[in-house]
C-alpha cells in the first residue's frame, strides 16, 4: 500500500508498510500512481504524452528505478503483520507499566466544554487519600514485572487542589523505587490557577513533564475556562505558566490547548503561546457531544485542515529562522520510531496503562473514569473484570476493519478507543472525524521532516 501527495512544494510517496518516505519528481510521482495498474510500457507512453520535453529513455530510466525501489522493498510493500497483531500484548500480558492518578476529582474552574464534567466525572467530588495513592503506586510496583521505567500522571481535575498529597506520594515513590530496581517519571497536568513558588521548585524538582492548560488568545481561552464566578482565568495563570517555564530550564513541558468551533483558526492560537514565549506546544480538538456548542462541524474541520499546513509551514519558517519550536502532533521519527510491535497494538489502555479514582477504582483511561461499566477493579484487589481486560488486549489496528485500507493505520495503531467508543459504542469502532484529522497531522508531520533533510 503506498500514498501520494502533494505538499509544500513536494511530492511525496510513503510506502505504508515498509515505512520508506520517498520525495520524488513529478515524473516518478506519476509513474508511481500508475505502476501497479498498467504494464511498463502503457506507462511509458502516457507519461511521454504528459512530458513531451522528456526523452522516452529518461522515462524508461525513471520507470526501472521505481522497479528497483519495488524490488527492495522500499515500494508496494505487502502488509505482513496481521500474524503479529497481538504478539506484544500477549508478551507483557498483566503488566502495567503507567498509571493516571485521579488525586482530585474536584477542579477551581468551571470549563464548560470539559469531558471530565468540571472534575467530577459525573459523579461524587473528592480528592485522593496518601493511602489510596500509597497503595496504587504499590499496585504498579507489584504488576510491573521487570519493568525498570515507571510512569505516573497526577490528573484531576484540578491535582494542585490535594499538592500536599501529591507530594507526600512522590516522596513514598521516591524512599520505595531503587529497593524494587525502579525508576518512577512523573507528570502533572494543571491549569495553573494554584501555581506558586513551592508548586514550581517541587515540578521541576520532581516532574519529568509538566503539561500546562492554556488555549492561546485570552478572548478565546476565556471564553470557556472561566471559574465559578463565570470570570476568565487567562490573567491569573499566564503570568504563572511563564515563571514556571522559565524556572524549567529546558526541562520536558507542553502549553495543551483546546480548540473549538470557536476556534478553528487555531494558528492564531499557536501564535499567541509563541508571543508569550512558549515552545513546546500542543493543541487538540475537543472531544464532546454531537451538537454542543463547542462541537467542531463539517465546515470547521475545513479550516482546521488548513491550519494543520499552515502551522506546518510557520514552524519551518520559524526553523529557518533560528527560533524553532515544537507542536505535538508533528513530532514523528521516520528512522528510528516506535518498533512495528507497538505500532499495532495500540496505546495499552485498560492493559498496560490505567486510571485511578479518588477512592482506588481502576479504569482502562481517564476519559472511561465515570462510567461503571468500564470500572476494571481497584488497586486492593487488582483487575477483577477480566473480560474488559480481554477485549482491550484484543484492540488494535487489525481489530477494525476500517483500518484496512488507511494508509495512516502504522502511525495511529488503530486510534484512540475512548473517542472510538463514544463515537460509535464500540472500542474497536473508529472516530471517523478524529481519523481525518490525524491523517492530515500526518501528511504535515512526515512533510516536516522531508524538509528538513532537505535543508
Amino acid at each position: 500500500m503506498i500514498h501520494q501527495y502533494k505538499l509544500n512544494g513536494y511530492n511525496i510517496v510513503l510506502d505504508v508498510c515498509s515505512g520508506a518516505v520517498h520525495a520524488v519528481d513529478e515524473i516518478a510521482y506519476d509513474i508511481i500512481s500508475l505502476f501497479e495498474t498498467e504494464t511498463k510500457e502503457e506507462i511509458c507512453t502516457k507519461i511521454g504524452a504528459a512530458y513531451p520535453a522528456v526523452s522516452a529513455e529518461e522515462i524508461a530510466e525513471c520507470y526501472d528505478q521505481v522497479a528497483e525501489l519495488k524490488e527492495e522493498g522500499l515500494l508496494f510493500a505487502p502488509d505482513t503483520f496481521a500474524s503479529m497483531a497481538g504478539d506484544l500484548k500477549n508478551k507483557t500480558a498483566g503488566v502495567v507499566k503507567a498509571l493516571c492518578l485521579h488525586v482530585a476529582h474536584t477542579c477551581n474552574l468551571n470549563c464548560s466544554y470539559c469531558f471530565a464534567s468540571q472534575g467530577n466525572y459525573h459523579g461524587d467530588r473528592g480528592v485522593m487519600s496518601f493511602e489510596v495513592g500509597k497503595r496504587a503506586l504499590d499496585f504498579l510496583i507489584e504488576n510491573s514485572g521487570t519493568r525498570h521505567n515507571l510512569e505516573v500522571d497526577f490528573f484531576g481535575g484540578e491535582p494542585l487542589m490535594n499538592f500536599q498529597v501529591v507530594k507526600d506520594l512522590v516522596a513514598y515513590a521516591r524512599s520505595i523505587e531503587k529497593q524494587h530496581n525502579k525508576n518512577f517519571r512523573f507528570t502533572l497536568t494543571t491549569n495553573g490557577v494554584l501555581i506558586d513558588r513551592d508548586v514550581i521548585d517541587f515540578a521541576n524538582k520532581e516532574m519529568s513533564n509538566v503539561v500546562l492548560s492554556l488555549d492561546g488568545r485570552k478572548e478565546v481561552h476565556d471564553r470557556y475556562r472561566v471559574d465559578y464566578a463565570g470570570k476568565g482565568s487567562w490573567e491569573k495563570i499566564v503570568p504563572k505558566f511563564q515563571q514556571l517555564v522559565k524556572a524549567r530550564e529546558g526541562k520536558n513541558y507542553y502549553m495543551r490547548g483546546t480548540f473549538t468551533h470557536q476556534n478553528p483558526d487555531f494558528l492564531e492560537d499557536i501564535k499567541q503561546m509563541l508571543d508569550l514565549g512558549f515552545r513546546e506546544l500542543s493543541m487538540e480538538p475537543v472531544v464532546c457531544e454531537p451538537g454542543a456548542e463547542s462541537a467542531l462541524t463539517a465546515a470547521d474541520k475545513e479550516i482546521v485542515m488548513d491550519q494543520y499546513e499552515k502551522l506546518a509551514e510557520l514552524m519551518l519558517k520559524k526553523e529557518k529562522e533560528g527560533d524553532p519550536f515544537t507542536f505535538y502532533h508533528y513530532m514523528i521519527d521516520l528512522n528510528d520510531g516506535p518498533c512495528i510491535y507497538k505500532r499495532i497494538s495500540g496505546c495499552g489502555s485498560g492493559t498496560e496503562y490505567m486510571a485511578v479514582t479518588p477512592w482506588g477504582d481502576l479504569y482502562p483511561c481517564h476519559q472511561f473514569v465515570g462510567d461503571e461499566s468500564f470500572r476494571m477493579g481497584d488497586v486492593w484487589t487488582g483487575v477483577t473484570n477480566t473480560a474488559l481486560r480481554q477485549e482491550f488486549k484484543d484492540c488494535n489496528v487489525y481489530a477494525r476493519p476500517e483500518c484496512a485500507d488507511c494508509w495512516a493505520k502504522l502511525y495511529c495503531s488503530g486510534g484512540c478507543a475512548a473517542n472510538a467508543y463514544h463515537a460509535t459504542g464500540s472500542v474497536k469502532g473508529v472516530y471517523q472525524d478524529g481519523c481525518d484529522l490525524f491523517r492530515k497531522r500526518m501528511e504535515c508531520a512526515i512533510m516536516l521532516a522531508v524538509a528538513r533533510e532537505d535543508q
